[in-house]
């Protein structure tokens, strides 16, 4: 299976990252998968989803002309398009990265990362936040994502990509971890 990683550009590709994210929504997850997989906490509509892929287009991971991957592009403008994360965007505007404040730089949320389960072990995340920083790069410093710790799986990828925890903490349900790495 060949794998290619490019931008969504067509209201398919959208389509086709919501029915992957309606597939690992944890009300259609085992505990065990849950627990050995991970989970997407957020499920976007359409309208939401394609605004959100208006600026800077979300990135996507293809094989057989079919998404199989996905991380979303999540700008903090965006923050109040989603009731949940607004706490995770004043958590990050808070942080101090090297004595400097998040203020003195420029970011992008990677709002969600997904990859098929078939997909899974082949490199595949990797490759999307590579495509994210190829991308992203001209116009942000850093990209930042917060993880549920128990996610151990995730919080390893990210840490494979050089992505540092920059804050955890509890929201009384969860723990997290605000994770980024600085990309130019």
């Amino acid at each position: 299976m060949k794998i290619t990683f490019t931008t969504a550009q067509s209201d398919q590709d959208l389509h086709q990252i919501l029915h992957l994210q309606k597939e690992n929504q944890p009300r259609n997850l085992t505990p065990e998968e849950i627990k050995a997989q991970g989970f997407v906490t957020v499920e976007h509509d359409f309208p939401l989803l394609k605004k959100m892929n208006a600026p800077h287009p979300h990135i996507i991971a293809k094989a057989d002309n079919q998404v199989v991957a996905y991380a979303l592009v999540m700008l903090s403008e965006l923050r109040n398009d989603i009731p949940v994360l607004v706490s995770m965007f004043e958590k990050i505007d808070g942080l101090t990265i090297d004595g400097q404040p998040m203020s003195d730089f420029s970011y992008v949320v990677m709002g969600q990362v997904y990859v098929a389960k078939s997909c899974r072990g082949k490199g595949v995340f990797g490759g999307l936040y590579q495509k994210m920083a190829l991308e992203m790069k001209a116009n942000f410093d850093y990209i930042i994502t917060e993880i549920a710790t128990r996610i151990s799986r995730s919080i390893r990828a990210h840490e494979r990509e050089g992505f540092e925890t920059l804050l955890e903490f509890n929201d009384g349900l969860e723990e997290w971890a605000i994770v980024g790495r600085k990309i130019r």
